[in-house]
């Protein structure tokens, strides 16, 4: 009976022990035969980490090859929740805000992901890396990133732009050239161990690729002459905003772009919308005076008028349909030069009458009013020039004076240094090249003809013309000594509400030096300025300084970077 019992339990036993045998070799079958891909897959998951290789944004450089941006190595921190115990991230949460300046409830969502990787902040300043390192956080590591850096804070903010923290160009140059700035990314394969640390050991990797260095036109010393003369003049006329755009009559490139007000580069996010608004060419206003060049164009061109023609400007009162224009200050027979000297509206209403509406409209789209520049800058808007078949009966005293047309300061510009040119109007450009790390040219931006809009006599003479406003005419604050200036001054009432306003205007200056053999025109626009609003008293003096020194300036240089410009 009691070996009975004993070959029982042994059979017992032995029945257990091969069940469970079985049970796991059919285990082992099914996980070799339908899951062994997958666990192949996780096991290789967990032991292999992929790190992204982010390429080093290419720089911006001035003509000079002066860094305006560029990208510097930093630190971005990681935590790694799977690895961290409940007291590292209870650690983490009481800790990090205060060094990194973010809310606890942000430290502790991404400690409490069931993720092995998790940014926590990306690009941190030196003192802030320092900070954390010391700290000793079980579960926090750092990767090396790049930093998008300005040197120069504010300059040239509106032509360069600025970058996330991705390295994507969000606005300015850093946008439109994105593509060649950013380069591409790599990859590298590192092993972890069974605790998910990284041996940094590669097994495979695929370098990324650097950006492209873009080299502009600007002048880093003629764009702080303009931004500060600009600043100095925006604060002492009170004005609400101001632009100023400098470039080489010969060959269009744009030597200085600058918009107030501004932001710095470095903190963009923090800036305003407003301020991170280009005003040069995204705003469009009613020009006012300064516009007139297209009527003193059309008229020598078309051989209607000379310039000692005589034209009697109604002492200042003159009669255009059902409306009454007048003049600033009182005329009464000026010659055609003289009319433009000092800008009479009457005056140059009779010329426009005698022209007749399609050539006024004619010349307008030759210096192409109303159209693209095709400036390399998102944002550009076109303005508006009224065709013909929408004159109204007081579009004629109107439209010849700067009114019922809209415009930008970069269209202006480039409509008088056309003049400036012998009558050949450039393509505006911010770029000169496109370079790679081994100074290798990868696209040169070569001066681009828009096309003739005047001959060579109308533009010489129309220059004498503009020559007579700052020697005899509204603009004796634009001259330079021992040089002599082509200028206009232009001073437009804003419209509010639907009706001009008699305390709110655009002051505007615009001409090039020196005269006998233009190098250098900009423009110069003040939006409100008060209680001084005329263009001749509140930007021709911004216009004169800037020009001086500007001039004085590229006379010391001899770099052949500016060759075209010294002549």
């Amino acid at each position: 009976m009691h070996l009975r019992k004993h070959d029982l339990r042994f059979i017992l036993v032995f029945l257990f022990f091969f069940l469970a045998l079985f049970i796991f070799a059919i285990k082992l079958t099914l996980i070799q035969v339908f899951r062994s891909e997958h666990l192949a897959a996780l096991a290789k998951k967990q032991q292999n980490h992929y790190v992204e290789l982010e390429p080093v944004r290419g720089a911006i450089l001035d003509r000079n090859l002066r860094p305006l941006a560029f990208n510097i190595p930093v630190d971005s921190l990681y935590a790694n929740p799977k690895t961290m115990t409940a007291e590292d991230k209870k650690r983490a949460i009481q800790q990090l805000p205060a060094i990194l300046q973010m809310s606890s409830g942000d430290i502790s969502d991404r400690v409490g992901k069931n993720k092995y990787f998790v940014w926590m902040k990306r690009k941190l300043s030196a003192e802030e890396a320092k900070q954390v390192n010391n700290l000793r956080i079980r579960g926090l590591g750092f990767r090396k990133e790049s930093k998008r850096f300005y040197p120069n804070g504010s300059l040239a903010a509106h032509v360069i732009g600025f970058a996330s923290v991705d390295n994507d160009g969000l606005e300015g140059l850093e946008l439109f050239y994105n593509k060649e700035l950013k380069g591409s990314s790599g990859w590298m394969r590192i092993l972890r161990d069974a605790h998910q640390r990284e041996l940094m050991l590669e097994r495979d990797y695929f370098l990324a690729k650097n950006g492209y260095h873009v080299v502009l036109t600007i002048d880093e010393t003629i764009q702080y002459l303009a931004e500060s003369a600009l600043e100095k003049a925006m604060k002492k006329h009170n004005a609400k905003g101001a632009s100023i755009i400098v470039i080489d009559v010969k060959t269009g490139e744009i030597l200085a772009f600058a918009n107030l007000p501004t932001y710095n580069l470095d903190h963009a996010a923090q800036s305003p919308v407003a301020n991170r608004t280009n005003r040069a060419i995204s705003f469009f206003y009613e020009p006012g005076s300064v516009f007139k060049i297209v009527t003193a164009a059309a008229a020598l061109e078309e051989e209607q008028f000379v310039e000692t023609d005589k034209i009697f400007c109604e002492n200042g009162s003159y009669k255009v349909a059902n409306h009454i224009l007048h003049d600033h200050r009182p005329h009464g027979t000026l010659t055609f030069r003289e009319v433009f000297e000092m800008s009479s509206n009457i005056g140059v209403t009779k010329i426009a009458q005698k022209l007749g509406p399609e050539i006024i409209y004619k010349y307008g789209k030759r210096f192409r009013f109303g159209e693209l520049t095709g400036i390399d800058m998102y944002g550009e808007v076109a303005g508006y020039l009224k065709p013909v078949s929408q004159w109204s009966k007081t579009s004629i005293g109107a439209i010849p004076i700067g009114q019922e047309v809209v415009v930008t300061p970069l269209q202006l510009i480039y409509a008088m240094a056309a003049i400036a040119n012998d009558g050949v109007m450039m393509k505006p450009s911010f770029v000169k090249a496109i370079k790679d790390g081994q100074e290798k040219i990868i696209r040169s931006f070569e001066p681009q003809v828009a096309g003739r809009v005047i001959s060579v006599e109308t533009a010489r003479r129309l220059t004498e013309i503009l020559v007579g406003v700052t020697e005899n005419g509204t603009a004796p604050q634009a001259k330079i000594q021992g040089i002599r200036v082509a200028g206009k001054t232009g001073t437009a009432q804003k419209v509010v509400g639907g009706a001009y306003s008699h305390s709110q205007f655009y002051a505007t200056f615009m001409g090039y030096a020196p005269a006998d053999n233009p190098q250098l025109a900009a423009i110069v626009v003040f939006d409100e300025p008060h209680p001084s609003y005329f263009g001749g008293t509140v930007a021709a003096p911004v216009f004169q300084e800037v020009i001086e020194n500007s001039l004085k300036y590229l006379q010391t240089l001899d770099a052949p970077a500016l060759t075209a410009v010294k002549r």
